[in-house]
């Protein structure tokens, strides 16, 4: 049974089963681009090395278990970095449209610009509100509209969490408000 959303009926979104490689490259993607650039050459190179050592070892005598252990170092050294070039795309990519989507809001004039968002689109504006300030912001990607924590923040050694609700209610009850007021 599916809850709702919001009251646009939207189901919330379940997260799909993934692969290993999906996984991975999720992970990298988290990393700044940079970063997953280095982990691709770090990786080549490592296993590159470990490769031509276990190559010397089988010319010398050819065992079962180093036989197989080279053929998945030998795959490993290309698949791997490819995995974290992957990654590293996909990074400068969700880099990209957060700083396109902070460019949009910022041209707009009101806050119409905030009506056709996304539940998504407004954690990337958010996340991307704090990294203008100088946090270190972490996407924790949620678990669908309402999933739990969204983002977290760190400066100066201290660390937030943040949940985000892009609510389309035009007007607030004046309870709530003397709520809010009151725990000011």
């Amino acid at each position: 049974m599916a809850r709702v959303a919001d009251e646009e009926t939207q189901p919330i979104a379940r997260r799909k089963r993934t692969n290993t490689a999906e996984d991975f490259i999720e992970l990298i993607s988290m990393l700044p681009w940079w970063a997953g650039v280095l982990l691709a050459i770090i990786s080549y190179v490592v296993l590159h090395a470990w490769d031509a050592r276990l190559a010397a070892v089988i010319a010398a005598q050819l065992t079962m278990n180093t036989g197989l252990l080279h053929m998945f170092v030998y795959a490993g050294q290309f698949a791997l970095p490819f995995f974290c070039l992957v990654g590293a795309a996909a990074s400068a990519w969700r880099r990209h449209q957060r700083k396109a989507l902070a460019d949009n809001v910022n041209a707009g004039k009101t806050a119409d610009v905030l009506d056709g968002m996304s539940w998504r689109e407004f954690e990337l504006l958010v996340g991307e509100g704090f990294r203008l300030k100088g946090f270190s912001v972490v996407e924790t990607g949620g678990g669908g509209a309402d999933g739990g924590i969204d983002l977290v923040l760190c400066k100066g050694g201290e660390k937030h969490l943040v949940q985000c609700k892009q609510w389309r209610a035009y007007k607030v009850a004046a309870q709530c408000r003397q709520a809010v007021a009151d725990r000011a």
